[in-house]
């Protein structure tokens, strides 16, 4: 019965979002920016998916959040919080029903595994960024089991060599927000690895038959740290600032995990950002 009423819920919010929004897109409405934050927060309503935030996301125009990916949960969850792009694989655009409702929230697509079109997903990631957008990356490449976090492939992250113009009308590099996510409770009780395939969707999973399973689960909780912001000016290179990525996402997975959310570092609460200058040494026009 749970499932049957969350399946429901789904599709009445489902039929309600997506003409609105193929609208709003078609005539550049303001509403196209606001109307998906509604309809993640409503999908996570009746799915029960409880969401707890530590600190807040950096709202300075032009922001690339790197988090870690577990399941098609992670849209909803994030989307629910603020107004945000993502990048997916190019297939994901060819997917019945979420490839069409990928587009409709302005989803960047990119072939990761062609090399020759590196140049062009940098270029769609900056665009989207140079018009004051927030971007969701998951720079794992792929979806993790949920215990633990994938290295980041630097690759993924190019685009944070662009330059922008800042809020001070000055130019400088993209900001790059870490993000930790992680599903930690079910039925309001620690979720341990037998429960996380539940809820993370990777390897060969089929998505109908794991979707349904969702549905019929119960409430889940998920813990999202957003740590400080940063750019590449601050370290040596694009390496070094995937690898600090990844080691603040992995350590605030790993706390979430314990049953201590929010005790990785200090989570960003708007405070002023101080950042250096643009490095000479560094290029934007390459992302491999």
């Amino acid at each position: 019965m749970r499932g049957v009423g969350v399946a429901l819920g789904f599709l009445g919010a489902t039929a309600i979002f997506y003409p609105l929004q193929w609208l709003a897109v078609k005539f550049d409405w303001r509403m196209r920016e606001w109307l998906p934050v509604q309809y993640s927060r409503w999908l996570c309503a009746v799915m029960g998916l409880r969401v707890e935030t530590f600190g807040r996301p950096c709202r300075e125009p032009g922001v690339l959040l790197a988090v870690n990916h577990m399941s098609y949960l992670d849209m909803p969850v994030l989307a629910g919080v603020i107004p945000v792009s993502f990048v997916a694989k190019s297939e994901v655009g060819k997917w019945p029903f979420f490839g069409p409702m990928s587009k409709l929230v302005r989803t960047v697509f990119v072939e990761r595994e062609r090399r020759s079109k590196a140049g062009k997903q940098r270029d769609a990631i900056r665009e989207r960024l140079e018009e004051g957008g927030t971007v969701v990356l998951f720079p794992e490449g792929t979806s993790s089991d949920g215990n633990g976090v994938l290295p980041f492939k630097s690759s993924l992250l190019g685009s944070a060599e662009a330059m922008l113009l800042g809020s001070d009308g000055k130019n400088r590099r993209v900001l790059v927000q870490p993000v930790s996510l992680a599903y930690t409770r079910l039925h309001g009780m620690p979720m341990g690895r037998e429960f996380r395939p539940f809820v993370a969707w990777y390897g060969d999973m089929d998505l109908a038959p794991h979707l349904w399973e969702l549905f019929c689960l119960g409430p889940v909780d998920a813990a999202v740290h957003y740590h400080p912001p940063m750019t590449v000016d601050q370290f040596k290179g694009r390496k070094e600032l995937s690898a600090e990525c990844e080691r603040l996402v992995r350590e605030g997975v790993s706390h979430a995990l314990a049953g201590r959310p929010g005790a990785a570092g200090p989570a960003y609460e708007d405070e002023p950002i101080e950042l250096p200058p643009p490095s000479d040494g560094l290029r934007g026009d390459a992302l491999a």
